[in-house]
């Protein structure tokens, strides 16, 4: 890809720095890179959610009346599972993925269209959540889509490689073509104002789309990414564990999908459940172990990459717990392990990859300072918290404030900084 050209900036000042913001955000910087594109306006999603959220429940909280077009629970899984996830999608598949298939660079030039539909279906949905429900599928058909441009985008990419192994870059395809459908789903559900299907949508969302993308993303690069910082350990991912893994989400996904379809499971298919997701946890938590997450310790960046990773493995756990105490007629832990998956797994996965993106490609050193390793500690509170508010009812109100508090603070500074790194040219003078 050919760079765009950026005009230098004119000498600095004390009063006038050249990273000040009105030099910072120029759309053009964002274009030179499709992981700007995609990492910036995930980024700045990431954030309008989480004090939208932060906002929404302390009005709860205060008695504070506020009108709802859509269940706030529904309006919150929908927008934090189809807002600024697709857009780090994008970063990241159009970053990595023809290094995989052995294809040229792709212009983020390209992408900007798609993007751009899916910046403004977040924000038009945002609003629709309170004013009308019509309104919110409007703007969910939006990141629609931009979302079906994308993967049509990553399909071409795929039938025009040349490389022999396409199995990570194919899943990652399939499983966003499965978000095409459950996008379009959860549009047409908010129109025709049928929650079960939108319920249902959610749900495909998360675990037939977006947790089987990153648990391949996990296994292409976590072990790539622990051999080239610790040499003594080896990338060992065959593919036989990808699938395994693969399918281990997807069956524990068919038992949430049940369980919206047909509330109140018998006990059979509990125990099914637990069949599934117990056996699951131990061979997520095991290759945790494997993979080096001990060894790993001793270099934050990579610390947190294998911190998001046990939190799947601890997500499974949890629900084999829930499911297993809902067979002996238990009420289970209620949403506990599905915040272990999505700011556990998910969340924590991505702040992980981008900090290591935007550093790396700002042309700063792959390392994480004092700065973010606090942000990263105070993510890890706002998921403890959130699980701790489920597992402690007594506490509920004031746990899921913190949670909430803390989540946003966290996410809303980490926007802030790593956002603004990529809005910038790299601090080395170099393309890209």
């Amino acid at each position: 890809m050919k760079p765009i050209p950026i005009r230098p900036s004119p000498p600095s000042s004390p009063s006038h720095p050249p990273s000040a913001p009105n030099a910072a955000w120029r759309w053009s910087r964002l274009m030179t890179a499709p992981h700007r594109l995609g990492f910036f306006s995930a980024a700045l999603v990431f954030a309008i959610s989480a004090l939208w959220w932060t906002a929404a429940l302390g009005a709860a909280g205060w008695g504070w009346p506020v009108p709802w077009a859509v269940p706030p629970s529904l309006a919150h899984g929908l927008l934090m599972s189809s807002g600024f996830m697709p857009l780090f999608i994008v970063g990241f598949f159009f970053t990595a993925g023809p290094r995989w298939l052995g294809l040229p660079e792709v212009s983020a030039h390209t992408l900007r269209w798609p993007v751009l539909l899916m910046l403004i279906g977040s924000a038009w949905s945002l609003v629709g959540f309170h004013v009308h429900a019509i309104w919110a599928g409007l703007g969910v058909a939006l990141v629609g889509l931009g979302w079906s441009r994308i993967v049509g985008r990553q399909w071409t990419l795929l039938r025009a490689s040349p490389s022999v192994d396409k199995l990570h870059a194919t899943l990652l395809v399939v499983a966003g073509g499965v978000g095409v459908c459950a996008v379009w789903t959860a549009a047409m559900a908010l129109v025709s104002g049928h929650l079960v299907l939108l319920r249902l949508a959610v749900h495909v969302v998360l675990w037939m789309w977006l947790a089987p993308t990153f648990v391949v993303v996990s296994h292409r690069m976590l072990p790539f990414f622990t051999a080239s910082a610790l040499p003594l350990l080896d990338a060992w991912r065959p593919n036989w564990l990808l699938w395994v893994m693969f399918a281990a989400v997807i069956a524990s996904g068919c038992g949430t999908l049940a369980e919206v379809l047909w509330p109140g499971l018998p006990e059979r298919l509990r125990w099914f459940q637990l069949a599934i997701e117990g056996p699951a946890a131990a061979l997520l938590l095991a290759l945790a172990v494997r993979w080096g997450v001990v060894q790993s310790l001793k270099i934050r960046l990579l610390a947190m990459l294998h911190v998001g990773f046990v939190w799947l493995g601890a997500a499974m756990a949890l629900a084999a717990l829930s499911h297993g105490w809902q067979a002996l007629g238990g009420p289970g832990l209620g949403l506990a392990p599905l915040h272990a998956l999505t700011m556990g797994y998910l969340g924590t996965t991505l702040v992980a990859m981008i900090t290591r993106v935007a550093s790396g490609h700002s042309g700063r050193p792959l390392a994480v300072d004092n700065v973010a390793w606090r942000l990263f500690g105070v993510l890890q509170l706002a998921v403890v918290a959130r699980i701790a508010s489920e597992l402690w009812p007594s506490a509920y109100w004031g746990l899921l404030l913190t949670s909430v508090i803390a989540w946003s603070v966290a996410t809303t500074a980490w926007a802030w900084r790593y956002g603004g790194w990529l809005g910038r040219p790299r601090v080395d003078g170099r393309p890209g």
